[in-house]
């Protein structure tokens, strides 16, 4: 099947699939985070507080995940999306109307759990379930809705909160979900994928189908998820403190704004390279390079200081996230098998979340106590190299059974 031909005959499912990823960047660090220092002056909280206030509500997502992000395996995906989108006005709602630091906690917990979680979870699950001969392009297309949303919603909000107020710019996202998210989604998943009969004969050929249960005995589902889960934990640090990485550099947060035009690029270009390629080999070949992008990223913000470094740098975070996540959408189901994909890519979402809420209060924390911040971008780039030699043994492991 031609990519053209593919591109038709499924763009309702792939849409869908698409618009929920940019949908979720409502809930997403990058377009939190522009709300950091706002909140920190509003509420008199230091880095570290804040850092930890957002760790914390986005630990208690990830704990409730695995429980809700399995309704996938028994609901339609049309029902768990309006839902979850629903779910996402609400919490924007609440954001614009913080009063005091624990409704700053529910909003933060609501907008993690709704967007980054369960949206995130239900774009890539779905994409990698309704399809298998063509799973990698499925989900590469899917992954495209991320960098849409890093493209467009950081300029958007800076611009909307310099005229209306940052509390304003959040009502505006309610908005958004509610009179465009939830029609258009209504449309698109009214009808349930079923694979055509030549699709059925070209598919791979599903191996063992395991349960959640297996997949958590396999060391090498934690081994891999260590590393995988890299880029959650590192790039979610570093947005989250933009505003004081923009400060310590002396840059303009408009043009490091600007700059995530460029990560956009760098993900949609690796998502579709890796997409076609991981059809071709498989997710478990390209295991080994998914943390090269990300170590190159870490080298160059943690040794140049030109605010040209920030392009470069949100370009190689960019590619990381491409290629990561495309590869992350379709080694689940093709190691593990999609009967019981639902549960078992809900607790590798949730160790993800876990990843990304780590990272904010961890490095927040070390701000506050003095460790200087390129220190603490020299080790992250130290855990990617490490980690990289993980990974090719894994994928060696995975080859052996």
């Amino acid at each position: 099947m031609s990519y053209f031909t593919f591109l038709r005959d499924n763009a309702r499912w792939l849409s869908s699939s698409y618009l929920l990823a940019v949908f979720s960047g409502f809930g997403q660090t990058f377009f939190i985070s522009l709300s950091a220092g706002d909140l920190r002056a509003e509420f008199g909280l230091t880095h570290g507080e804040l850092g930890l206030l957002y760790m914390l509500a986005t630990l208690g997502s990830a704990l409730i995940l695995p429980y809700v992000g399995k309704s996938l395996d028994h609901f339609p995906v049309q029902k768990i999306a309006l839902v979850v989108i629903a779910g996402l006005a609400l919490f924007c709602l609440a954001m614009a109307h913080t009063f005091a630091v624990w409704t700053v906690a529910v909003a933060f917990f609501g907008l993690r759990l709704c967007g980054q979680g369960m949206m995130t979870h239900t774009s890539i699950t779905a994409a990698g379930r309704w399809f298998s001969a063509q799973r990698g392009r499925a989900v590469s297309i899917a992954m495209l809705g991320f960098p849409t949303a890093e493209a467009l919603f950081p300029l958007c909000f800076v611009v909307l909160s310099n005229t209306i107020g940052w509390r304003g710019a959040w009502t505006a996202s309610s908005l958004v979900l509610v009179l465009v998210a939830i029609p258009v989604m209504m449309i698109l998943l009214a009808k349930e994928r079923t694979p055509s009969a030549a699709e059925i004969a070209s598919a791979k050929v599903e191996g063992r189908q395991w349960t959640r249960k297996e997949a958590l005995l396999d060391p090498r589902f934690w081994l891999v998820s260590l590393g995988l889960n890299a880029p959650a934990f590192i790039a979610t640090a570093i947005f989250f403190h933009q505003v004081y990485l923009v400060e310590l550099r002396g840059w303009s947060l408009e043009v490091f704004a600007s700059a995530f035009f460029l990560m956009a690029a760098g993900v949609v270009c690796a998502s579709l390279a890796i997409g076609p390629l991981i059809d071709r080999f498989s997710a478990r070949q390209l295991l080994p390079y998914a943390l090269i992008p990300l170590t190159l990223a870490c080298l160059v913000l943690a040794n140049f200081n030109a605010q040209a470094a920030a392009f470069v740098f949100l370009g190689l975070v960019g590619i990381s996230h491409g290629f990561n996540g495309t590869l992350v959408g379709a080694f689940w189901p093709e190691v593990y098998g999609t009967r019981h994909m639902g549960a078992i890519r809900a607790v590798a979402f949730s160790i993800m979340v876990f990843a990304s809420a780590a990272g904010p209060g961890l490095v927040g924390w070390l701000i506050d106590i003095g460790v200087a911040f390129n220190t603490q971008i020299i080790a992250m780039g130290l855990y990617c190299l490490l980690f990289t030699g993980v990974l090719a043994a894994m994928s060696r492991a995975y080859a052996r059974h």
